[in-house]
This record gives C-alpha cells, sequence and structure tokens, in this order.
C-alpha cells in the first residue's frame, strides 16, 4: 500500500553555487524527470526550501526502497547535483493529500 513519506534533497558535489536553479547541468532532463513523477502521482508535493540548499519533496510510495530506486534515475542524482539527505515515513494528521 502507497504511503506518504517525506523525503529532503540537498545540493550535491556536481551543483554550481554560481549558477541559478534553472542554470544548472541538466536542468530540462530533471525538471521533465520530475514533472513525469508528478504526473504519475508518485511526487505528490515538492520544491526547494527557501533561503537554503534544500529541496523538500512530500512521494506516494510503498517504502523507502521504492523511493531511493526511483529518484536514483533522476538526471541530477546521477551527475551529483542532488543527493537524498533525509527519508522517511509521514503520518499525516491535518489536511490530505488526497
Amino acid at each position: 500500500m502507497k504511503r506518504p513519506f517525506v523525503v529532503i534533497r540537498a545540493h550535491g558535489s556536481g551543483w554550481d553555487e554560481s549558477r541559478s536553479l534553472e542554470a544548472q547541468r541538466d536542468w530540462p532532463a530533471h525538471a521533465a524527470f520530475m514533472d513525469a513523477l508528478v504526473s504519475e502521482g508518485f511526487v505528490a508535493l515538492g520544491g526547494p526550501l527557501e533561503g537554503s540548499r534544500r529541496a523538500l519533496l512530500v512521494i506516494r510510495a510503498e517504502d523507502v526502497s521504492e523511493i531511493e530506486r526511483r529518484l536514483s534515475d533522476d538526471p541530477w542524482t546521477r551527475n551529483g547535483l542532488l543527493i537524498t539527505k533525509e527519508c522517511g515515513p509521514w503520518t499525516i494528521r491535518l489536511g490530505s493529500l488526497e
């Protein structure tokens, strides 16, 4: 059964601090990859945490291994721009992802 997880991703060694998000290497491929995950319902919410080098994703998955496997196909994972710092199940007490 799919359940919600919170994933924190951070800039990796491939990130160029002199460039904006959209000017990073392989931006179009990363954006298309993430848009596809949203379209299929795997990623419910996501985006950079303002003022930090991190991004937050809310993901619907069976388990952490599914998340790791799916995110390993992200061009920004493969080229070291993003790394996963935290990943764990989330119990929603207020509101809903429906």
